[in-house]
């Protein structure tokens, strides 16, 4: 428990949270998947809000086009080639000395999720594809613990928070995830700060909220906000869960925990490549595809396969939403390289 509360003199004063609200932050575990955008700024809140313990999963490393929106890192991180969550710690550290922190650099998958995201009171959604929320979402229900969904793309996010056993999860509102090549990423889309910081922040409110006992004040809705637009909606899914025989949160069937649904994933022996399956098959739209891709790599494509060139890396997309991807044997690359330029 952290013994000094001076430093939270101001959110104390705060009659919602009160020195018994603030000890009972100071004795949570949170795990945060995503060290992304929204990922740095929930840390970042969480951190100086005075969380006994943060778990941060992140897979990837920072580059300078993240410096825009993850607030966290800066151009010494970029030319040291380090990884989100080491350095994302290490600022967390001088921020508050307090706070027990934890760096894991991993692929959150199928293989590993259940372990990673064990032994907390809640776990907080910074990450930036479907599959990783799909199995996040079978995890949480299966070891019913509760979680708060965020996303933004562009100007526009949304959030929700899930409590298994009484609200929706998020197979009751998204039964499956977009089909690669449909659905919009912060690569293909961009996106802007502004955004990223209200849907972040409304995940910390979340968050406080849940872990000082105030359950009352939680947000029911599911919330949809463009910064771009001023537009500000709630959308009420309370019954969301009794109307839909959700696979997940009410036949209990993890099928992306089982792997049967999301993506499979094999080397290639010998030529530096990784192939990525899709379980469930979608026919992909090449010319839009290619619209927004041409933006930022080579790109040409027939009928057949499309062919996408950035930095080193080749990704070769056949009709089936199948790819190889050259350049790489690692699958962690492989598996960052299909999220952020095809989509699942």
């Amino acid at each position: 428990m952290q013994e000094n509360l001076d430093r939270y003199s101001r959110q104390i004063l705060f009659s919602e949270i009160g020195e018994e609200g603030q000890r009972k932050l100071g004795e949570s575990k949170v795990i945060l998947v995503g060290c992304g955008a929204l990922g740095t700024v929930i840390a970042n809140n969480l951190v100086r809000a005075g969380i006994g313990e943060l778990k941060i999963i992140d897979r990837d490393f920072v580059e300078l086009n993240n410096l825009q929106r993850q607030i966290l890192f800066d151009e010494e991180d970029v030319r040291r080639n380090i990884p989100k969550a080491i350095a994302a710690v290490e600022k967390l550290k001088k921020i508050n000395s307090q706070v027990k922190l934890e760096a894991v650099v991993a692929d959150v998958n199928f293989t590993n999720v259940e372990g990673l995201v064990e032994d907390a009171k809640l776990l907080v959604d910074g990450t930036d594809n479907f599959e990783v929320r799909f199995l996040l979402n079978d995890a949480c229900v299966k070891a019913n613990m509760p979680w708060i969904y965020g996303s933004c793309v562009g100007s526009y996010g949304l959030t929700m928070n899930i409590i298994p056993g009484k609200t929706p999860c998020l197979r009751c509102l998204f039964e499956k995830a977009p089909l690669p090549g449909m659905a919009l990423t912060c690569d293909t889309a961009g996106v802007i700060s502004p955004i990223v910081n209200i849907i972040a922040a409304i995940e910390t409110a979340e968050t406080i909220k849940y872990l000082t006992g105030k359950s009352k004040t939680l947000n029911t809705d599911l919330i949809a906000i463009d910064v771009w637009e001023s537009s500000f909606e709630k959308f009420n899914i309370d019954g969301r869960r009794d109307k839909f025989n959700c696979p997940c949160c009410k036949q209990r069937k993890f099928e992306f925990l089982e792997a049967k649904q999301g993506s499979s994933i094999t080397s290639l022996c010998g030529r530096n490549a990784v192939q990525i399956t899709q379980k469930s098959i979608a026919r992909i739209d090449f010319e839009e595809l290619a619209e927004r891709l041409k933006k930022l790599g080579k790109v040409t494509f027939n009928k057949y396969i499309l062919k996408f060139s950035i930095n080193q890396y080749e990704i070769n997309l056949f009709a089936d939403s199948r790819a190889i991807i050259k350049g790489t044997s690692d699958f962690s690359v492989a598996r960052g390289l299909y999220a952020k330029y095809i989509g699942t």
